[in-house]
Parts: structure tokens; sequence; C-alpha cells
């Protein structure tokens, strides 16, 4: 798939995309500049239909792009559980459209578009 530059080399850019969609997948809603935003959109959108198919090699695919965070210390609970156990049950029924972005005012410092981007 092709992606944005984002002015990095594309090592970068891979970490920085599982960074970024890890962290969504966690919180849920995040703030990032607007072109950070539109290339994590089409990432998370694709990680929501792999848990949607719930099977075995959708999860090692999520697996593969997903950084192993732990969400909570007490229960062992990581980040891809979350995505299989929480927010795939969540859009069982929804076709498409798992997350919107939302602009908001310029960044201080360099006046750089910024967005929040969240699940629906």
């Amino acid at each position: 798939m092709a992606y944005s530059r984002l002015r990095r080399t594309s090592d970068q850019r891979k970490a920085l995309l599982r960074d970024l969609v890890t962290d969504i997948i966690i919180y849920e809603k995040i703030t990032t500049t607007e072109s950070k935003a539109l290339e994590l959109k089409k990432l998370a959108d694709k990680m929501v239909s792999l848990a949607k198919d719930g099977s075995l090699a959708a999860r090692r695919s999520a697996a593969s792009f997903v950084r192993l965070e732990p969400i909570d210390e007490t229960k062992k609970v990581d980040a891809v559980q979350k995505l299989f156990n929480v927010i795939g049950p969540r859009y069982a029924t929804r076709t498409g459209g798992y997350t919107r972005i939302i602009k908001t005012v310029p960044r201080r410092g360099d006046a750089a578009p910024m967005a929040i981007i969240e699940f629906v």
C-alpha cells in the first residue's frame, strides 16, 4: 500500500505509523497532525477489519504490525488483545468508517495543522 512519505525514511515512517496505530488502539483517541491522522486512518480501519474477522491469520497479521505494549499490568492485557476482544466486537455490524478525524487549531510554535483522530 502506498503511504504519504511524511518527510521520513521508510523505516522511520513504518515505526511512526506502528506507534500511532498502537496508541489509538490503547487510548481510542489521540491528537496528531492532519497528515499523520490521514495515514493513520487507513491503517486503523484495516486493523479493525482484521479484528472483526477474528481468525488466527488475522490475529497474527495484526500482531505483526501492532506493538506489544501492555495496557493494564494487573490483567496482563496488551493492545492486540484489546483490539480483538473489545474493538472488533464493537464494530461487528458496521461495514466501514471506524475512525473519524476532527480538525483542531494549529499547533503553537510551528502552526502545523492539528487533528484529533478517534474511533466512532
